[in-house]
Formats: C-alpha cells, sequence, structure tokens
C-alpha cells in the first residue's frame, strides 16, 4: 500500500511534527483541524461556531487536496473543550454534512492547541468528487 502525505496552502501549516494529511491506499487521514484562518494564522472567531466553520473549513481544503470531498468523509473526531457547547458546534456541522453524514464521536477534552474551543479531525474515502468536478 503506498503513503503519500498531503499539504496545502489552503489550511493552517502543521505546528509540530505532524502532516496535514496522509493517503494510504484508498483512505486519506487528517490532522486535527482547529479554527485558524491559513492567511491570518489567527483563529476565525471566539465562539465555537465561528471556529467550528472554519475547522471545517480546513478540512474541506485539506480533502480536496488529496482527491477527496467532503461527501466522501467516513468518519470524524471532534474534540470539545465544553461539551455544553455541542448544540451550536454540531448545528454548524450539520450545515457540512447535510445529508447521510459520516460516523462521529465526539469527547471533551481538557484543552485543545492554541487555546482552540473545538478540533477537528476526518478519514475519507479517495475520490474524483462531484463538487470537485463542478
Amino acid at each position: 500500500m503506498s503513503r503519500h502525505v498531503i499539504t496545502t496552502e489552503r489550511a493552517p501549516a502543521a505546528v509540530g511534527p505532524y502532516s496535514q494529511a496522509v493517503r494510504a491506499g484508498d483512505l486519506i487521514y487528517t490532522a486535527g483541524q482547529v479554527g485558524i484562518r491559513p492567511e491570518t494564522r489567527q483563529f476565525a472567531g471566539p465562539d465555537i461556531e465561528s471556529q467550528t466553520r472554519q475547522a471545517l473549513e480546513n478540512l474541506k481544503a485539506i480533502l480536496e487536496a488529496a482527491g477527496s470531498c467532503l461527501e466522501h468523509v467516513v468518519k470524524t473526531t471532534v474534540f470539545l473543550t465544553d461539551m455544553s457547547e455541542f448544540a451550536r458546534m454540531n448545528a454548524v456541522y450539520a450545515e457540512f454534512f447535510p445529508l447521510a453524514p459520516p460516523a462521529r464521536s465526539t469527547v471533551q477534552v481538557a484543552a485543545l492547541p492554541l487555546g482552540a474551543r473545538v478540533e477537528i479531525e476526518a478519514v475519507a474515502q479517495a475520490c474524483a468528487c462531484a463538487s470537485q468536478r463542478a
């Protein structure tokens, strides 16, 4: 099975010794993404909604660089620093996965890198997505 490191400038660069994503065979494994805008290296906002939206935009950019898309995500893991924000995170998340959402785990953690409120990672199938051809 081949292993290929994925990088894109459309998502924040790794802040440690890890890759934005790795493609292994027909699967893409992303690193966890927080709500930082790649162009400013600042959080998209202080609230859970803006950080969730940006984290998912970052995942989308990485998946597209790897030859996939959000439509082919099979599993996500969401890390929250405050589970009381679950419903607000979930409302934004639902915008990105309106039909046949992937399997998901959501856990509360003590802290996240850079003081983020949310971090999201994904596993996706490699494919040529319809949204990329449009």
